[in-house]
């Protein structure tokens, strides 16, 4: 039988992920185990507050070809939780549990040559640096990976952006013909590969309407040569599209995957048209990775409030694939 779990790093500690993963684990079913990297004490605190009863099994990382896996209980790798109490608010402290959980998943991904990967929610101003912009950037550092790309999926219409969590005045700089083709590229492998499909792919312009009053046009002189040269080696693409009507309902039908210049050019109305029922896929890594897209919702924190479907939603499409 091969060796082929789901690995899950619940994320940030003080955040609503353990909750949503119980939640998720008590309504799904699914053929492939799923491997927690969690704190046993964060877990045992949100089984008691959701009120269930779910028995954990404790693992050591360095042999986990060793066990018989199954769904039956909560098959956990316990990392030290003993710098924070569970529920607190979401502070620098965190960083060390985050960070050792990081590393024992990157480790047990390449050793045992993992496939299947989902993190929660990270709060990026505490653990990150400026040497990253986002957890994406982060996952791509430690395993040497400088192109890859964020897709929030979502079988209807996914969306992509060029550039991900930069300030605005420094995506124009970002914009150019390699950057943008390398994540066309990327999306057309992974629908063919995994959805056996050519997608149907639409180029958001930078600006307003596609037009600018400055001399230099960025939708002019970089995005519609490159949508016409790859359009000619026979991808289905279109562009550059204006951006303030490509979502209407008549036009966004046209199209499997929008890709957009900058974060919230496609990430507002992706999220605004299907809410939790989305997930984000880093595609270009040596295996699928994927984070349910919401933040970690501090505010929700303990309440049993909490929407688990954008996780339920990661876990059914890797067990599928």
């Amino acid at each position: 039988m091969k060796f082929e779990p789901i690995l899950i790093f619940t994320g940030e500690p003080n955040s609503i992920f353990s909750e949503i993963l119980i939640k998720s684990l008590k309504k799904i079913k699914i053929k492939k185990p799923i491997i927690v990297i969690s704190s046993q004490k964060l877990l045992i605190k949100q089984l008691k507050n959701l009120k269930l009863k779910k028995k954990i099994r404790l693992l050591n990382y360095k042999n986990l070809k060793n066990y018989q896996l199954d769904n039956k209980t909560i098959n956990l790798i316990d990392v030290d939780y003993n710098q924070i109490k569970a529920f607190e608010k979401i502070s620098s402290k965190s960083k060390k549990f985050i960070e050792n959980s990081f590393k024992t998943a990157f480790r047990i991904i390449k050793k045992e040559k993992i496939y299947r990967f989902i993190n929660g929610p990270i709060s990026k101003k505490y653990f990150l640096n400026k040497k990253h912009l986002g957890i994406t950037e982060y996952i791509s550092n430690n395993f040497k990976k400088k192109n890859t790309c964020m897709l929030i999926f979502n079988k209807k219409l996914s969306v992509c952006p060029v550039t991900t969590h930069l300030p605005l005045k420094l995506v124009s700089k970002k914009i150019d013909k390699k950057n943008i083709q390398n994540k066309v590229v990327l999306i057309h492998k992974f629908y063919k590969d995994n959805l056996k499909k050519i997608p149907r792919i639409g180029i958001l312009g930078l600006n307003p309407h596609c037009e600018s009053i400055l001399k230099y046009n960025e939708d002019e002189k970089i995005i519609k040569p490159l949508v016409y040269k790859m359009k000619k080696i026979g991808y289905k693409i279109n562009g550059p599209i204006s951006a303030d009507t490509i979502f209407l309902k008549n036009n966004r039908k046209n199209y499997d995957v929008i890709i957009g210049m900058y974060h919230d050019q496609v990430l507002t109305p992706i999220k605004t048209l299907f809410e939790y029922d989305a997930i984000n896929i880093t595609l270009g890594l040596p295996f699928l990775r994927i984070s349910p897209d919401h933040g970690p919702n501090e505010k929700m924190m303990g309440k049993n409030l909490s929407n688990p479907l954008s996780l339920i939603k990661a876990i059914q499409f890797l067990d599928k694939h």
